[in-house]
């Protein structure tokens, strides 16, 4: 083909290699046999350093075939528990791309941060340990634009990290190939541009039938994860491994694994079809035999899924025994087993959002003294919620484990635009609640919302000072890691005037409250008979007042969690009211953000036990954990304003109990 062409200039001979390489077809070798012939692991990010072996975990070896080029699926999917390997099977599906399948590749994290530390704890030593891979991405430096900490070229293609946050990464270029790692962690919107994944995902448009996107994920919620919706609308593929006894092939469920009470280290899985229990060091020969199995039929033919809990964790790594552990001590907190639930098993949870019934709530009421705060509250929060023509106040106390008490319920008349009611609330900041023990409380933070009026609750805030009041502001969807954000700087208008970071307002994932509340309602109270046995209320528990009416109790239980899907199938969860007023409701979830400001689900035992002290609270931990001293304070400061003797280590207080 090369005849009648003149040859004879400079760079001819580059020009025919780089010619030849184009026209090559991609290599028939899967990335598992890459993996196997080239791949090296760097003890700075693996346990056990040295050449990759996929027989170590066999069932990776399907998962990162399905990602080579002569396979015919585009779409991969692989829901998973954690210490499966999953990044390592995306790191070698890196590797085999740059080595062998050059073209453009897309990663994209959750977010940036997260990116820029997966480029140097994980590519870099990838890259750095591989030969076959050194020889092929420039060492980073300074000035070499073709190797940064966000980009890796090589011949005949690139890779760029970017995070799901970053709109402007996600729609930087083409991509015949995207990695989309631990999706459920993703924002709902990049810049409030769009769904991350369907960004992601659009840079594939051009190369047709010889992209490839795989997604994995560690799932969340049902109804939220969007690593379930993509492996329910694929065919849903189960590892089945032979009973060591009987040969029945069967894929791994939880339910089947069992121990003696309270020994985990007894744990053995029994098999569906004899009914034998199967040891720990049967699991080696049983995932070498195993094989992926369809369970369902795929919406899309080119859409693949997979799904892996942590019992097929190899030898080594999680063990049966380890599982059972976990479980055990994930029980009695909602928090601790939806986080079981996805990286053990696998599998989402399912949130509840089911609103008590309040007659229940109504025969669960409590007599203590009306305005007073009983002995196991330590400190005292407000939520505020401001109407055209009110603004309602409940006060809340708290103690050990976040329980809570309603103190107080306070309608103020007048709306925002009467000058008396703001008076009459910073009034309020200044009041005193007696504690069952004689100390007095004031209220340590008030959490206000600013979604009616805005601009005159932040003029109210400015005035009375940020230091005992917070602005708040809704924000939909969930957020356990953080459910209240800030604060950031915004704009006011005092007086007509725009102030510059005039109000300091904090965000607030106001489902993440909500269900919380909702599930705090419906913890059980201890009998009579355990109560005389010395049980105490469970953590989190709410109580309520005898003087709570009907009304009240309606409203704090007046939305409920639903599942909403759009026109393309995908699914969010809001909560809707039930009934027109929900002021209870929003009042106890400002109210519970203003613990969360305070620092409360953060103290230490140190701050929890000052705390006891200003109150004359007796501990109600074991006498065998050591309790602090109590300061000498001849002046007996008020609850919730304690101050510390000087100690050559400080412990950490909260701001409201300094001086």
């Amino acid at each position: 083909m090369t005849e009648g062409l003149d040859l004879g200039f400079d760079g001819a001979e580059d020009l025919l290699r780089v010619w030849r390489q184009g026209m090559r077809p991609d290599p028939n070798l899967t990335v598992s046999e890459w993996a196997d012939q080239h791949r090296w692991l760097s003890s700075r990010g693996a346990a056990e350093p040295g050449r990759y072996r996929t027989a170590r975990a066999p069932y990776l070896r399907e998962i990162m075939d399905a990602l080579s080029p002569g396979h015919p699926a585009q779409r991969i999917t692989f829901m998973k528990a954690a210490q499966v390997g999953a990044t390592e099977a995306g790191n070698n599906w890196i590797g085999f791309v740059i080595h062998h399948a050059p073209g453009p590749m897309l990663a994209v994290l959750p977010s940036l941060e997260l990116a820029k530390r997966t480029s140097r704890g994980r590519l870099d030593p990838l890259i750095a340990d591989s030969p076959a891979l050194r020889e092929r991405v420039n060492p980073a430096r300074s000035r070499d634009a073709g190797n940064s900490m966000l980009s890796k070229e090589f011949p005949g293609g690139i890779l760029v990290l970017t995070g799901a946050n970053s709109a402007t990464g996600l729609r930087s270029m083409p991509a015949r190939y995207v990695f989309l790692d631990e999706v459920d962690a993703y924002p709902a919107s990049a810049d409030e541009e769009g769904d991350p994944v369907t960004l992601a995902e659009a840079r594939t448009t051009t190369f047709s039938h010889r992209r490839k996107v795989f997604m994995v994920s560690t799932p969340t919620i049902r109804g939220l994860s969007r690593i379930e919706r993509e492996f329910e609308a694929s065919d849903q593929r189960r590892y089945f491994v032979p009973c060591p006894h009987c040969g029945a092939m069967q894929w791994l469920q939880f339910d089947r694994l069992r121990w003696a009470k309270g020994k985990p280290e007894t744990a053995a899985y029994h098999c569906e079809g004899c009914e034998r229990p199967i040891a720990e060091h049967h699991k080696t020969e049983m995932l070498a035999r195993g094989e992926w199995r369809a369970t369902a039929v795929s919406r899309d033919p080119k859409a693949i899924g997979f799904h892996l809990s942590a019992l097929y964790s190899p030898l080594g790594w999680k063990s049966w025994s380890d599982v059972a552990r976990e479980w055990l001590a994930a029980q009695g907190l909602d928090e601790t087993l939806r986080a079981a639930r996805n990286t053990l098993l696998g599998e989402t949870w399912v949130e509840s959002g089911d609103a008590p019934e309040w007659q229940r709530l109504a025969d669960r009421r409590e007599s203590w003294k009306p305005g007073t705060v009983p002995m196991a509250g330590l400190f005292l929060t407000a939520g505020a919620d401001v109407q055209r023509d009110r603004i309602e106040v409940d006060i809340w106390a708290w103690g050990r484990g976040m329980e809570s008490w309603l103190v107080d319920h306070i309608v103020i008349p007048g709306g925002p635009d009467d000058p008396a009611a703001w008076d009459k609330l910073t009034t309020l900041l200044g009041k005193s609640w007696q504690h069952a023990n004689g100390a007095f409380m004031t209220v340590a933070r008030l959490g206000i919302d600013t979604g009616y009026e805005a601009a005159a609750v932040y003029a109210w805030s400015r005035k009375v000072g940020f230091e005992q009041v917070a602005p708040l502001k809704g924000l939909e969807g969930f957020n356990r890691s953080a459910p209240v954000s800030g604060p950031t700087y915004v704009d006011a208008t005092i007086g007509g005037k725009r102030l510059r970071r005039g109000a300091r307002l904090w965000s607030v994932a106001t489902a993440t409250f909500k269900a919380e509340t909702y599930r705090f309602l419906r913890i059980e109270r201890p009998s009579d008979e355990d109560r005389a046995l010395g049980i105490l209320d469970a953590s989190g528990t709410v109580h309520i007042p005898g003087w709570a009416d009907t009304e009240w109790l309606k409203q704090l239980v007046a939305e409920q969690l639903v599942t909403i899907r759009n026109k393309r199938g995908y699914a969010r969860q809001e909560w809707q009211k039930m009934r027109e007023r929900n002021e209870a409701l929003d009042c106890r979830v400002y109210a519970r953000a203003a613990a969360w400001i305070l620092g409360a689900d953060r103290w230490d035992e140190a701050t929890w036990r000052r705390l006891e002290a200003q109150a004359g609270v007796e501990t109600r931990l074991p006498a065998a954990v050591p309790a602090a001293p109590t300061p000498p304070d001849p002046a007996q400061p008020k609850a919730g304003t304690l101050t510390t003797p000087r100690r050559k280590r400080r412990a950490y207080t909260p701001n409201f109990m300094r001086d």
